[in-house]
């Protein structure tokens, strides 16, 4: 089946809607015919969407609230209808040495990049299930869950662990007899244009140069990255043949999967590339 015929025609509810891979997911079940409920603490961007997307619903929503993702999740049901989609998508960055990270902006991150997916799933895959019609739950891990990379530990930490939450859940939907109708996958992101680097905590103290010379570096493989609406169109029809980990560049993202399997199978310690090192000289 292709992705309209799978989509087309039901709820979508997208957090991180506003930028991103979540606007572009966004436009691109739009296309497909669905009713997209776009969530993002960014209002301006909600109505700049929303106005490009005819039908679409805005909702102003920080997934670190759990309530604030109960009381989305009722306002879909009771004003929109049962939801077909739900994309657990809101996610931001963090750049430096992990000893020099600030308290607060690791507590931000884990808040949105981990407990926000646990918050979605726990407000909507209950209606979802109670509903009885299928329905698809889209966690959003990167390329970097199934990475080490320095400078950016908290970031990839949480990718790695959203991976490995959207793998246990698709067991647990089975175990509770659910896998006819509750599609679980995992979204792993390549290189996609966003705002994601820009947005990025940085350090106060310590070695604030590493961390701003790696912000640099992820703003130029920014330049070269995947539209957004392109990635969605491919994570898309990914998602309607049935594969479970949807890859934005296959290739890319599946050789670094491949990387992963290999480390750990032979039980090998990271290693740290040539243009992973930060030379102080040339900053």
């Amino acid at each position: 089946m292709d992705a309209h015929e799978v989509f087309g025609g039901g709820v979508a509810v997208i957090t991180g809607a506003g930028h991103g891979v979540g606007a572009g997911l966004a436009r691109y079940a739009a296309s497909l015919g669905m009713t997209v409920v776009l969530a993002d603490v960014d209002a301006a961007a909600i109505a700049a969407l929303r106005g490009e997307l005819p039908g679409s619903v805005g909702q102003v929503c920080d997934v670190r609230d759990p309530d604030a993702l109960e009381m989305l999740a009722a306002r879909v049901y009771s004003e929109v209808g049962p939801v077909r989609l739900l994309v657990n998508n809101a996610g931001i960055e963090q750049f430096g040495y992990l000893w020099d990270t600030p308290v607060p902006n690791w507590d931000r991150l884990v808040s949105v990049n981990v407990s926000g997916v646990f918050y979605g799933i726990r407000a909507f895959l209950p209606r979802m299930i109670d509903a009885g019609a299928p329905a698809w739950v889209w966690n959003l891990s990167s390329i970097g869950g199934v990475a080490a990379v320095p400078l950016q530990a908290p970031y990839i930490m949480s990718k790695h662990a959203v991976l490995a939450l959207t793998e246990c859940l698709r067991l647990e939907v089975e175990l509770a007899g659910l896998a006819d109708r509750i599609t679980v996958q995992a979204v792993l992101p390549g290189a996609v244009k966003s705002n994601i680097f820009e947005a990025a905590g940085g350090v106060d103290d310590g070695d604030v140069a590493a961390a701003e010379a790696q912000r640099a570096a992820m703003l130029d493989i920014k330049a070269a990255a995947m539209d957004p609406v392109e990635a969605a169109r491919v994570v898309f029809e990914q998602a309607a043949a049935g594969e479970f980990y949807l890859l934005t560049q296959p290739e890319y993202v599946g050789g670094a999967m491949a990387e992963r399997a290999a480390v750990l199978t032979e039980r090998r310690a990271p290693v740290l590339r040539t243009e992973q090192r930060f030379d102080p000289a040339r900053h």
